[in-house]
Parts: structure tokens; C-alpha cells; sequence
């Protein structure tokens, strides 16, 4: 499998045999060990789907959390805390009902994926929405949590990705 378009099908089989709630936890408990995390005050998250992983119990820490919300092609960053209200993208991911702020604020951000490779590249699902977010911040701490299970050599790449500055597993 050499393109992104087998490789999101072949990596969603794998993702539906494993055991996320576990593997969330444990890569939950190496976040809170992670010195990129420790120190970040200003944390972007991402409401999990089904079959990814679930960071969400974060939320608990001393730290202001954001999440992602899909405008057009971009994506803006929003406030978030336990409890606040979601709404249902035209993607169907959860996201944030607050105002955007400046992206400028964050000093970590989790950038989920269906795949990653050993030389920081991730697969995601096709958009580009992460790819020309990150372009545009070059400077914010990036970490992509993932299952061992979905680890390749390496990813075909496009001129347009972005390399992930850490990769979390388990």
C-alpha cells in the first residue's frame, strides 16, 4: 500500500480491533510525564471520533484548553472546558460552541491521526485542515498521540504536509 487512500481505509480496520479506551489511558498517563505538556499552559485538543484516541480526560489539568472548529477551509481555536456546549460539524466531529481566539496563544497542540510514520509525518483524513493550520504556526509544540499498531516506516508525502514534532505511543 503506497497511497494515502488505501492506507486511511487500511488504517481504520486496524483502529476498529483495538482496545482505544485502554490505549488512551496509557498514552493519557505519558502526556502528564511529557515535558512539552508540563510546561504548555495553552493546550489544543481534539474531540475524539469513534475509534480515536480519547484525550479528553485532560481536561481535569491546570491548563487552558482549546479545540478546533472548521471554518471553510481553515481551522479556528476555541475555548473549552468540561461541560461547555458542542455542536455537530457538517463533518460530524464535536466542536467548541465559543469564540475563536488567536492562535498565536498555543503552546502545544495535539494533532490527531489515522497513521504515523517514524520521521514525524502523519496521515489524516484528507482534508489539509491541520496541514495548512500548522503551515501557518510553525512555532507551536506539535504531538500526534497514537497506537503503536498504526507506527509505519514511512508515509508517501505530499510538498504540502507537515511533519508532527513529537510522536506519542503505546
Amino acid at each position: 500500500m503506497d497511497n494515502k487512500t488505501d492506507l486511511r481505509v487500511h488504517a481504520k480496520t486496524i483502529r476498529k480491533g483495538l482496545d482505544i479506551t485502554s490505549i488512551s489511558a496509557n498514552i493519557v498517563n505519558l502526556i502528564r510525564e511529557n515535558k512539552s505538556y508540563l510546561k504548555a499552559r495553552n493546550v489544543m485538543l481534539y474531540y475524539p471520533m469513534k475509534y480515536e484516541i480519547n484525550l479528553l480526560s485532560l481536561l481535569t489539568d491546570n491548563k487552558n484548553f482549546y479545540l478546533p472548529k472548521v471554518f471553510g477551509k481553515d481551522i479556528l481555536v476555541c475555548p473549552f472546558k468540561q461541560g461547555d456546549n458542542l455542536k455537530l460539524s457538517e463533518f460530524r466531529v464535536n466542536e467548541p460552541c465559543s469564540n475563536p481566539v488567536n492562535p498565536e496563544i498555543l503552546d502545544l497542540i495535539f494533532v490527531p491521526a489515522l497513521m504515523a510514520d517514524r520521521e514525524g509525518l502523519r496521515l489524516g483524513y484528507g482534508g489539509g485542515f491541520y496541514d495548512r493550520f500548522l503551515e501557518k504556526y510553525k512555532n507551536i509544540k506539535t504531538i500526534t498521540p497514537i497506537s503503536s499498531k498504526l507506527i509505519v516506516d514511512k508515509l508517501p508525502v505530499d510538498v504540502f504536509d507537515c511533519r508532527i514534532d513529537e510522536i506519542l505511543s503505546c
